[in-house]
């Protein structure tokens, strides 16, 4: 049997080689803390959960669901980001209803590329965002993303060559892995350059709400669409996932350049319909209700976090305190500095830590480590304590 092509470039994945390791561990009778997935472990709210319990007993929800009746939710959503970042946005032109944004940053490039153009992505990046330009048959310029440069891509650095065969930029801050954010005037920057080059700008932004500076956190996760109030080249993708928690109820959704918005229903129509719209009904509640789930949640990953940063501190460990995300990027200590596969495989399977290696977010990710801190602050402090055994028997 014979397979297209582009499936080669799909078969590594930085979840499925960990969720391998991780099974490996488990079955030499390790107990796992799983530091190496970002889904968080805390609930949703309860309005949401009784918003989705109560359309179950509603037939009139039990069927497709398309575009139309995906009204109300489309509605507020534009009211959120209305409210939050002081932009009018269009319910039924520029809003787009998504299972997850993983799903707008994967079929997007089938909208926007023609086999063999270039997408210019973030390296290290998440992973959905290479994979839908391999589907799409593009190609991938990587932008490194380094230390020395606050882990922001340098548009100069770009090669003309490249420029003149590229279609879109994706850029995703607050950044995962790397927890970097990103000014205002860096988003203004990448909009003048994508309107010089005729990209289309897509801005991946699932950590909206997840930022550690409570005096002003917009500043720290500015929207791409305050640099581009008109809307000329760009879309932005949101998800209820971290701010909501409601990772397994899938539901997203991407506002933006209206002839973008068209373009992706265009692709999703051959994909799917919708969601249940008893989890859109959810997701309303959690849009239009209080917010202090949102509240809640970063001050848990505030805590974590200080927590974490403090412990791998006292076991000789110094990493950079995040700003904003639920990840710690770390600096691997000698001698996994160039190795970052085999510390993430070999912890695990002698301490039942898992964690993610930066390697499997792209080359520039070599040398780092990824945690997610998607437990509380003792189990943390338990994961570090097994990882200074680890480090000490090396």
């Amino acid at each position: 049997m014979k397979f297209a092509q582009r499936l080669q470039a799909l078969q590594g994945n930085v979840f499925a080689d960990m969720d391998k390791a991780k099974a490996k561990a488990l079955t030499l009778g390790r107990d796992l803390i799983d530091l190496s997935l970002g889904s968080s472990d805390l609930p949703a709210a309860v309005q949401v959960v009784e918003a989705i319990a109560n359309s179950l007993y509603d037939s009139s929800t039990h069927g497709y669901l398309l575009f139309n009746g995906t009204r109300e939710f489309r509605q507020a959503a534009a009211r959120w980001y209305e409210t939050k970042f002081g932009i009018a946005v269009d319910a039924e032109t520029e809003v787009l209803p998504l299972i997850g944004s993983q799903e707008g940053t994967a079929h997007l490039p089938l909208a926007v590329l023609n086999p063999g153009d270039y997408a210019l992505l973030l390296d290290p990046g998440y992973p959905s965002h290479a994979g839908g330009v391999y589907l799409a048959s593009g190609q991938i310029y990587p932008m490194p993303l380094l230390a020395e440069n606050n882990f922001l891509p340098r548009f100069a650095d770009i090669p003309a060559e490249i420029l003149r065969q590229s279609r879109m930029m994706v850029l995703s801050y607050p950044h995962n892995p790397t927890s970097a954010i990103a000014p205002l005037s860096f988003f203004q920057e990448a909009v003048a350059f994508c309107q010089q080059h005729n990209l289309v700008l897509v801005h991946d932004f699932p950590y909206v709400d997840l930022v550690f500076d409570s005096t002003n956190p917009q500043s720290l996760a500015p929207s791409i669409l305050q640099a581009d109030q008109e809307k000329n080249v760009s879309i932005e993708f949101f998800t209820l996932s971290k701010s909501y928690n409601m990772g397994g109820f899938r539901v997203g959704y991407a506002i933006g350049n209206r002839e973008l918005i068209t373009a992706l229903r265009q692709v999703k129509a051959c994909v799917d319909f919708n969601q249940y719209l008893g989890i859109l009904n959810g997701a309303i509640a959690a849009l239009t209700g209080s917010q202090a789930v949102v509240g809640d949640a970063v001050s848990k990953f505030r805590e974590r976090r200080d927590a974490f940063v403090s412990s791998l501190s006292r076991i000789g460990w110094q990493v950079s305190t995040p700003r904003a995300t639920m990840y710690v990027w770390a600096k691997l200590p000698e001698p996994w500095s160039q190795d970052s596969v085999s510390f993430c495989t070999q912890l695990v399977e002698a301490t039942g830590v898992a964690a993610s290696p930066g390697a499997g977010f792209g080359k520039s990710g070599e040398g780092y480590v990824r945690f997610a801190l998607v437990h509380e602050p003792a189990i943390l402090e338990t994961a570090v304590q097994r990882i200074a055994s680890f480090l000490s028997g090396v």
